[in-house]
């Protein structure tokens, strides 16, 4: 069985990941903060970072279905770097993960089951990798932005879903922006609206 690739994003209405001056020291840019609170209350997300209590609702229980359904992860290099010290030594991911980057670096293990491993030959080679760690379950691509867009211009993702968060940025790091965001045949899958977000599930037609 062929693993799915999927993409799972939170993204702002009008289509941003992060705010604008995204640095390590500011890892969701300027008025970024929206696009990841909403995440952060949901006792799934709380349960992966070894917390108790949260928020039980329908957020939740999608999350926490990202989590249960991925068995392998690719993302970006300036992912990784802007993520590193929020994830600490018990990342959420808790599968293998596999990092885009020019600068090599020894694989990396983590608690809880998560190892970085920087892939250098392209995306290609980080999915075939993602895909073999993932066995029946499914690959995501993480992020961030160009990331997505490669493996979105590449025909390489199967199912897309946006977490969009009520909130306008006016400028940031936008998603679809540039021609690898450019993608015909999108099915919607499912819709699924909260108070927190409005959670858009496509499959991509082959």
């Amino acid at each position: 069985m062929t693993a799915t690739v999927t993409a799972d994003l939170a993204i702002t209405l009008d289509g941003c990941l992060a705010g604008p001056n995204v640095t390590l020291d500011n890892p969701g840019g300027d008025g970024g903060e929206p696009i990841f609170d909403w995440i952060h209350t949901l006792a799934s997300w709380r349960e992966r970072q070894g917390m108790t209590g949260g928020v039980e609702n329908r957020d939740s229980e999608l999350v926490r279905e990202w989590f249960d359904a991925t068995g392998a992860v690719v993302m970006g290099r300036t992912m990784y770097d802007t993520g590193e010290a929020f994830w600490g030594d018990n990342p959420p991911f808790r599968t293998p993960v596999f990092v885009l980057t020019n600068r090599p670096r020894p694989a990396l293990v983590k608690e809880g089951g998560t190892t970085f491993t920087f892939v250098t030959d392209g995306i290609h080679s980080a999915l075939e990798q993602a895909k073999a760690a993932a066995g029946d379950r499914n690959v995501d691509i993480a992020g961030g932005a160009d990331t997505v867009r490669q493996y979105l211009g590449a025909g390489l993702i199967d199912e897309l879903q946006l977490h969009v968060v009520p909130t306008l940025l006016g400028a940031g790091l936008r998603l679809f922006e540039g021609p690898g965001a450019v993608r015909s045949g999108l099915e919607p899958v499912r819709v699924v609206h909260t108070s927190l977000a409005t959670h858009l599930k496509y499959r991509f037609r082959k």
